[in-house]
């Protein structure tokens, strides 16, 4: 009983420290997600992506790097652009690029891996959407398409369609502070909506690999090389976890001694595929397309992954050593404050999903 009890308590307060160090990377990138929403027109975004071979899997890379959308979430959103003209090129792109990284991701990446991972994350999803969409319009060029209305109805409370009012009278329906709390009020019941079960989920997880998996595991088999890469793309491929929620346990891997390289595998790889992606996939672009897609994440993740290890070598640096320092920057209360706010927030989507659960169980019943 003693060591149950052992186990649970190292448990907790793994995850719990893991809680703490991430909270105010979250909320922070929540906060430019939200912005990111309001003050960056969706009819622009697609304009650019239905036009010329290349441009467009380029400008559908670099729109996908700031949105905070899971592998799921993403879904719709690459429809929406297909259906306004988006080439298949550029939806790739698209698809791979957003899952990948985000202004959430990005940040929880500072605080709990280190400056070299912030950096290589979104670089190394950018350089794999930019091949696999490159690729796609390679091998089928896209072809002239029929103008299409684009989703350009008002984002802060629908008060318009966008089309059927002066955009000078659009611009003036709301100022930038109304904005600005209908970007917040975004982050908070929609884009943490759909994190929330996935991170607290992640960082159990990191929680338990911390407490329960030795160390010696994870440096026999993963501790570099071909052969590691590998083994994170049979494990991270089928596996449905967002960006975020990726990020603790990548840190805990790296903690038992996974390589850096290995670790960033999985943080691409995971967040941008999995079984009920892949089929949609399929639908949506086509068996070629599809097939491209997960070549280009598996084959651009392994090579990132081996020279994030060779720099690693080369500087000198011990990934152990240096992960998580970025968050001693942030005063403990505000750690502590931060998660109590995330808590918060967690409190309504947790519970519509506990509801949705307990009525598919009754359902089944």
């Amino acid at each position: 009983m003693n060591t149950i009890l052992t186990f649970l308590h190292l448990w907790f307060v793994s995850s719990w420290e893991f809680l703490l160090e991430s909270a105010p990377y979250i909320i922070i990138g929540l906060v430019l997600g939200g912005l990111l929403k309001m003050f960056l027109s969706t009819d622009y975004v697609a304009q650019h992506l239905g036009r010329g071979r290349f441009s467009s899997v380029l400008k559908a890379a670099l729109f996908g790097i700031p949105l905070p959308l899971c592998s799921c979430g993403v879904l719709p959103a690459a429809a929406a652009l297909k259906r306004q003209g988006a080439n298949n090129g550029a939806t790739t792109a698209f698809l791979i690029s957003t899952p990948e990284s985000g202004f959430d991701s990005i940040a929880i990446s500072y605080a709990l891996l280190d400056p070299i991972m912030t950096v290589a994350r979104p670089l190394a999803a950018f350089l794999s959407a930019l091949v696999a969409g490159s690729l796609e319009n390679f091998f089928n060029p896209p072809r002239p398409q029929l103008t299409m209305f684009s989703a350009i109805a008002c984002p802060v409370d629908n008060c318009c369609d966008g089309r059927n009012c002066h955009p000078d009278l659009h611009r003036r329906h709301h100022g930038v502070i109304e904005k600005m709390v209908a970007g917040l009020r975004y982050a908070v019941f929609d884009i943490w909506a759909d994190l929330a079960g996935w991170f607290l989920l992640g960082a159990l997880l990191a929680g338990l690999i911390t407490s329960l998996v030795p160390e010696t595991v994870m440096t026999s088999y993963l501790g570099g090389g071909v052969t590691a890469m590998l083994l994170m793309l049979l494990f991270g491929i089928p596996l449905y976890i967002c960006a975020t929620s990726s990020t603790p346990i990548a840190a805990a891997l790296i903690m038992k001694g996974v390589s850096p390289g290995a670790a960033l595998v999985f943080l691409l790889v995971g967040p941008a595929t999995n079984i009920s992606s892949i089929t949609v996939l399929n639908g949506l672009l086509g068996k070629r397309a599809t097939a491209l897609y997960l070549a280009s994440i598996a084959g651009v993740s392994v090579l990132c992954g081996l020279l994030v290890d060779w720099l690693y070598w080369t500087l000198g640096i011990k990934a152990q050593a240096v992960v998580g320092q970025a968050a001693e920057i942030m005063p403990v209360w505000l750690q502590g404050a931060s998660v109590m706010v995330l808590l918060l927030f967690s409190i309504q989507p947790l519970s519509r999903l506990m509801r949705k659960k307990t009525g598919v169980n009754q359902v089944k019943g």
